[in-house]
């Protein structure tokens, strides 16, 4: 038997396959229509080798950690740019880029959490000042690589939270929407407020907000180019928790670290098919959808965790998952 990570790198196939079985289904119903296809999906890749360190070196405008002790499988990604408000810019873009090529080969990381290093704000956007510099044959090379690359996070196989404890504006809030989760603090400030610029959101905005806060809501924002704080982020369902600040600033950060170790006891397969599952899901009808959701359920059942899972509820003790 195959080893169940090396089965999931199998799984985008399979789910084209039982999406395309449902189509075919359905089209044959009477008055029923082709489901819209969904976008490519986040499968996990085989095991790359990977030396783990509390922190990365101080210079650099990412900063990864990856967590010990209790919070092992947890991974850090903290954006350091503090004179440029932590802007997105070539370099970081690139970091960003390759931080997460190597976190989606690694099936050690459970869950991705994605803050400021830099008090008070989360990311300012693009780099204005490196843009205006830009040709403008280059600002186009630019934006598309700040969609692929946001693009790149969303579609990473493990849970992923954003933890807003400043500022998200324009490419900072579309980091954001391409997490799973998003926590911030009452006094953080959020908004796509790029029609102040007589241009619009180009790293996903315009597609992510709808489906965060529906189509209505989402025109609203965008086009007054309006900033929200934490507390109107998570009325309109922008955010999924909103946390008083405190004196160290980190208030969402640690929330989203309490988050996060909730993940972490839960079978590291099922976690990953299960994104797969509701992410492609969502893109399609519900017949198709149930379909998904079917061939990522099979991909569970002859692995190694979901028989731990079963010893271990006979035994009445927690389990003990390995991911294989």
């Amino acid at each position: 038997m195959a080893a169940a990570l090396g089965g999931l790198g199998l799984l985008q196939g399979r789910v084209r396959l039982a999406a395309a079985a449902a189509a075919t289904s359905s089209l044959r119903r009477p008055g029923c229509r082709a489901p819209v296809r969904g976008g490519a999906a986040a499968a996990a890749l085989p095991l790359a080798g990977r030396s783990y360190g509390s922190e990365a070196k101080e210079e650099e405008e990412l900063r990864v950690r990856y967590l010990d002790d209790e919070h092992k499988g947890i991974v850090v990604l903290g954006l350091n740019r503090s004179h440029a408000k932590n802007a997105l810019n070539k370099n970081l873009l690139k970091m960003m880029s390759k931080a997460v090529d190597a976190l989606k080969s690694d099936k050690k990381v459970r869950t991705v959490i994605f803050r400021s290093e830099v008090p008070g704000i989360f990311c300012a956007g693009a780099d204005l000042k490196e843009r205006a510099k830009m040709h403008s044959s280059e600002v186009s090379s630019f934006v598309s690589k700040a969609r692929a690359t946001i693009n790149e996070m969303a579609n990473l196989p493990v849970p992923t939270i954003a933890a807003i404890d400043g500022t998200a504006l324009g490419g900072g809030l579309e980091l954001a929407l391409a997490c799973d989760i998003r926590v911030a603090a009452s006094s953080a400030k959020m908004g796509l407020v790029e029609t102040k610029l007589a241009i619009i959101p180009g790293a996903g905005g315009t597609q992510r907000l709808p489906r965060t806060i529906g189509v209505s809501l989402a025109k609203e924002l965008i086009f007054s180019a309006r900033v929200v704080d934490g507390e109107e982020a998570k009325s309109i369902g922008l955010i999924s928790h909103v946390v008083e600040q405190n004196e160290a600033g980190d208030a969402a950060y640690r929330r989203a670290l309490a988050l996060a170790r909730e993940f972490l006891p839960q079978g590291p397969v099922a976690m990953r098919v299960a994104k797969l599952a509701i992410n492609q899901g969502m893109e399609v009808d519900l017949v198709t959808g149930l379909a998904i959701e079917e061939a990522c359920y099979a991909q569970t059942i002859p692995t190694k965790d979901r028989i731990e899972g079963l010893l271990a509820f006979k035994e009445k003790r927690p389990p003990r998952y390995k991911g294989e």
